[in-house]
């Protein structure tokens, strides 16, 4: 290696090979394109190896790439795992904490649990990623996750806090209009409100209605908050948390006995910020929280 590059050209070149791409590497680091390139060239000319083919449809990864790879992401990984650290530093909580969850817990849910944590503790601010996605803790995505499966990924603290049911539900205005299905193959008749993408949770969840499939729903939406929305405006019968459905009373449980999902409900943060104040009172903040909403569900 003719001179040693900065720590910026390998945060490039790790960016490239996890983006696939120059302008998605840029838009990940919040940098230009032709800085992420110069970085790359001057990798290139500092180890004296081929990195990336060029084409038209973009970057190819060279084996020579392809084996330095785990140790860009080690150099990542230490840095990030660095500057938790700093920024976790002991003390009275404040700053900012990023939060992930899915579409349905960060709608229904988190702001009156955050409305409290932000009246307890006036200097925290905070951050809401809603995605049904499990945003990757050890990249910095978020500070602490709100997940509905155990986390399996290492270096993580994981708090299991009990598990929320999904139903199904519809209106009442809606079963006095087209009466109340007896069994699951009633369904078939029904107005049903369901998802549009097909995905691995969909795909579990549909087994346990055998004979209904995507094709059969009168509105197909994959946005939780839309899909609840529906269900109270009387379009149909739909999937949502009964913990949530229970707080309109409008809103009826069908099939109850043939149909009660369970899903766990995990707190997870990286373990570097267990020591950090902030981090820390909103992981112990959420735990308690959501302990409270799945034995309330539960009626413990």
């Amino acid at each position: 290696m003719n001179k040693e590059p900065s720590w910026d050209v390998y945060r490039s070149f790790a960016a490239v090979l996890q983006q696939g791409s120059l302008s998605a590497a840029s838009r990940a680091l919040g940098m230009t394109q032709p800085s992420i390139a110069r970085h790359i060239d001057a990798l290139e000319q500092a180890i004296g190896v081929k990195l990336f083919v060029r084409s038209q449809r973009g970057l190819s990864a060279t084996d020579h790439a392809l084996a330095l790879r785990p140790h860009a992401e080690a150099l990542v990984a230490a840095a990030e795992a660095l500057r938790r650290s700093a920024e976790g530093a002991p003390g009275k909580p404040e700053g900012t904490v990023r939060i992930t969850a899915s579409q349905a817990v960060g709608t229904h849910h988190l702001p009156a649990i955050l409305t409290r944590l932000r009246q307890a503790q006036p200097r925290l601010h905070f951050e809401l990623a809603l995605t049904d996605d499990l945003d990757d803790l050890l990249q910095r995505q978020a500070d602490i996750a709100i997940r509905m499966t155990q986390p399996e990924q290492k270096s993580l603290v994981a708090r299991s806090v009990g598990s929320l049911s999904l139903g199904l539900h519809a209106h009442r205005s809606y079963l006095e209009r087209n009466g109340r299905p007896r069994r699951l193959e009633d369904l078939r008749e029904h107005d049903l409100i369901g998802f549009d993408a097909e995905t691995p949770f969909t795909r579990a969840g549909m087994r346990h209605l055998p004979g209904i499939e995507r094709s059969m729903f009168a509105l197909r939406v994959d946005d939780a908050a839309a899909q609840f929305e529906a269900i109270r405006a009387g379009f149909g019968i739909g999937i949502c948390q009964t913990a949530v459905a229970k707080r309109d009373t409008d809103l009826c449980r069908v099939l109850a006995e043939l149909f009660d999902l369970p899903l766990p409900v995990w707190i997870v943060m990286h373990e570097d910020l267990r020591n950090g104040s902030r981090y820390r009172f909103t992981f112990d903040a959420l735990v308690e929280a959501f302990t409270g909403i799945t034995q309330a569900a539960q009626g413990v």
